[in-house]
């Protein structure tokens, strides 16, 4: 990186520029791979964070996501049509909607398998090597968040 000040960094070498073309590229390389599985990418999201613990409310899912109720209720619905999530009143409280997997999404875990797996082959990184690259990609959201 120069020793110039920030006005005159070139477009190539902020970070944030590369995390915008780094967001694009996987959405180019995820969208025929999940529309293969008929899924789109933030549903895809809403199945791996179910596939890790099923049995969530709609709350605990937006927090884990990072999506708004009016983002992730149209999302649900969605995979709640395509039956590979129910979605129903919490019986201790009817303000919450619990969200679980159907046999049809819970089998659906097993044909993404391949989604991953092809992600690796591309990148040519071990999942040690992209796990301490997403570590470095969180280290940096959680300082701009915390607004150091």
């Amino acid at each position: 990186m120069s020793d110039a000040p920030a006005d005159q960094l070139h477009l190539d070498e902020f970070l944030c520029f590369a995390l915008y073309k780094a967001h694009h590229a996987m959405n180019r390389f995820y969208k025929p791979l999940l529309g293969a599985l008929g899924l789109t990418y933030p549903q895809y999201l809403v199945l791996m964070a179910l596939w890790e613990q099923d049995n969530q409310n709609v709350g605990q899912l937006g927090e884990l996501l990072h999506l708004e109720s009016n983002t992730l209720t149209p999302l649900l619905k969605r995979l709640e049509q395509a039956g590979l999530v129910q979605r129903r009143r919490a019986a201790n409280d009817e303000r919450q909607v619990q969200v679980t997997l159907t046999e049809q999404g819970r089998a659906l875990r097993q044909k993404s398998r391949d989604v991953s797996a092809c992600l690796f082959d591309t990148i040519g990184m071990t999942r040690d090597e992209l796990g301490a690259l997403v570590a470095d990609v969180n280290g940096v959201t959680g300082a701009v968040v915390a607004g150091r």
